[in-house]
């Protein structure tokens, strides 16, 4: 089968793991990397054996690129993904889909007129540890789920990010950076979220870069840093969700767990592919673990995007779309929506997971980790 030509926007830290990974894919070949930086692109070029070495208005207008993905900064992926789109190539992004829901919704709107793909990350709900997660939950192990728990706790970027500006501008913050992982595999664990109340505050206003060229400068964070709140989801389930760049201290507090009538749930890190999913059932003392669907590494960025290629040829909705996206974005401005306005915010958006199972593999070989 003939791989899609593909080119890439942004030759930032996670290029590296992209092209990594992409290099495996019986799907996608890419052969043209882009950068505003032209140094930096030309260094992708040279690690990875890549072709060609575009400016993006090049990349984005030449005739063998078929798929484009866009790991451009948040800031960057609406406007980059809507010329993407207008010259007529389907587009994979980096998460967010955009920083405002005005931005989201143009890009679904443009890709449906013109026919078009858009994935968008992440893509670690494919991975063996939110599959294993679904199937214990589709498997009725834990009953029906009522609640459940989310958490990312951190200190903040600043402290080993080399340039972390980005993350405390509009677009940034815990709930924009991490949140996206978090919601969804809620939201393909439990399903569609129907409204959310929350709120979001700066808690540590005066904050500087920690390393790096850019050490001692101090940050402008012009975006909250510490969100919680609580999500409704069309089935009934409650969950409580915290995200954070204010613990300094660090956090014993699980990740994910789900909670059902018959027994609770423990999800792995749904910023990783795979992890140990745990089940306490009703009346049993001991956790045991549940077998995971399939093996995967840790890290297989790009997976979502071989599944789009795998769905468009079988004339089927792809699972790492932009409407799973919208629905995340309209979620995370819920939260400094709720906060500022005092109020439930009830979500406009619908999505609804696909009821299968993904079993990881029709994307890439998959190496164990």
């Amino acid at each position: 089968m003939e791989k899609v030509k593909a080119g890439i926007i942004g030759c930032g830290n996670i290029s590296a793991v992209y092209l990594a990974n992409l290099k495996k894919s019986p799907l996608i070949e890419v052969v043209a990397v882009a950068d505003l930086l032209a140094d930096r692109a030309e260094e992708r070029a040279n690690q990875f054996g890549i072709g060609s070495v575009y400016t993006v208005d090049e990349l984005i207008h030449s005739e063998e690129i078929e798929l484009v993905f866009n790991l451009t900064v948040p800031g960057s992926h609406a406007l980059t993904d809507l010329a993407v789109l207008e010259a007529g190539k389907h587009v994979y992004s980096e998460k967010p889909l955009a920083v405002s829901l005005e931005d989201g919704k143009k890009v679904v709107d443009l890709a449906s007129e013109k026919g078009l793909r858009v994935g968008c990350a992440p893509d670690t709900f494919l991975g063996a540890g939110i599959q294993t997660a679904r199937y214990a939950i589709k498997e009725g192990l834990i009953g029906q789920p009522i609640a459940a728990t989310a958490f990312f706790m951190g200190r903040g970027p600043e402290w080993w990010h080399h340039d972390p500006e980005f993350f405390y501008a509009s677009g940034g913050g815990p709930m924009f950076d991490m949140g996206p992982y978090y919601l969804t595999a809620l939201v393909n664990l439990l399903g569609p979220i129907r409204r959310i109340s929350a709120s979001a505050g700066i808690q540590i206003p005066d904050r500087k870069i920690h390393s790096g060229p850019k050490s001692g400068t101090l940050l402008q964070v012009q975006t909250p840093t510490h969100l919680s709140g609580t999500l409704d989801f069309v089935n009934g389930a409650i969950a409580t969700m915290i995200t954070s760049f204010d613990i300094r201290g660090a956090s014993d507090l699980p990740r994910i767990e789900i909670y059902g009538t018959e027994g609770t749930l423990s999800v792995p890190d749904p910023n990783e592919f795979n992890g140990e999913v745990r089940l306490r059932k009703f009346g049993e003392e001991e956790w045991q673990t549940v077998e995971p669907l399939f093996e995967c590494s840790s890290n297989e960025r790009g997976l979502g995007a071989g599944e789009m290629i795998t769905a468009m040829r079988a004339g089927r909705a792809h699972r790492a779309s932009a409407e799973l996206g919208y629905h995340v974005l309209e979620a995370m401005h819920a939260f400094q929506r709720s906060s500022m306005e005092g109020k439930h915010i009830i979500l406009e958006s619908a999505y609804e997971p696909d009821e299968e199972l993904y079993y990881g593999t029709e994307v890439m070989p998959v190496e164990q980790s």
